[in-house]
């Protein structure tokens, strides 16, 4: 018996039940992906509990309900090309590549250091073919751009507008925003069209700042 496969089953039965994830197919990802390879040896026993957990560098991987709530909101199909600032330990672009396939995800993290066990991470996963890059993620990634769908994994002060500009039209964009770096947050589904950008509210939530020239200037 799999005793982490019978974890991650209870977990997402709970957020079914209490209603961050909606989707089946969010469900079946993340009852998919093995969340105790993206969190350091020490938190592994807290691996499937519904919380944020630390992952080094003052960085933690997103808490699940809310890998759930955002992939919910950017209604991810097989062979919408993703862009994901914020790479982390790599968790939440393995629920998105369960949903739109491993080649259509690509990732920006600042941090060498976590990029790199991010890759380790993905690969140790099966998702190797997701691309992953160190840089700005407040600037993007222009050369692939436009993306059907961007989804912004830290908080920041206002929408980066290289982000909206690499947004496809009829594109998703999911970002947290919030005054100050840390601290309390609100979730924004971001929607390009041909009259122009809507925002609508998804809930208070707390993100790790987005750091960079489009971002916050320090993560304090």
């Amino acid at each position: 018996m799999d005793d982490r496969a019978d974890a991650r089953d209870r977990l997402v039965d709970r957020l079914q039940r209490s209603g961050p994830i909606r989707s089946s197919r969010v469900a079946d990802a993340v009852r998919t992906v093995p969340r105790h390879v993206f969190v350091p040896e020490d938190e592994r026993d807290r691996a499937y509990e519904d919380a944020p957990l630390p992952i080094g560098h003052e960085q933690e991987i997103t808490a699940p309900h809310l890998v759930g709530r955002m992939a919910d909101l950017l209604d991810l199909e097989p062979g919408t090309s993703v862009l994901e600032i914020g790479a982390g330990s790599g968790y939440h672009a393995a629920v998105v590549a369960e949903l739109v396939g491993a080649d259509h995800v690509v990732t920006v993290e600042r941090v060498p250091d976590l990029a790199r066990l991010a890759r380790r991470n993905l690969d140790r996963a099966g998702y190797d073919d997701v691309a992953l890059l160190v840089g700005d993620g407040s600037r993007g990634l222009p050369g692939g751009a436009p993306y059907d769908r961007i989804n912004v994994t830290c908080a920041a002060p206002e929408i980066p507008e290289p982000l909206l500009d690499q947004l496809a039209n009829g594109g998703r964009m999911t970002v947290p925003l919030g005054d100050a770096p840390r601290g309390s947050h609100t979730l924004y589904l971001v929607e390009k069209g041909d009259d122009g950008v809507d925002r609508t509210s998804h809930g208070g939530v707390r993100f790790v700042p987005l750091v960079g020239a489009h971002g916050f200037s320090t993560a304090d």
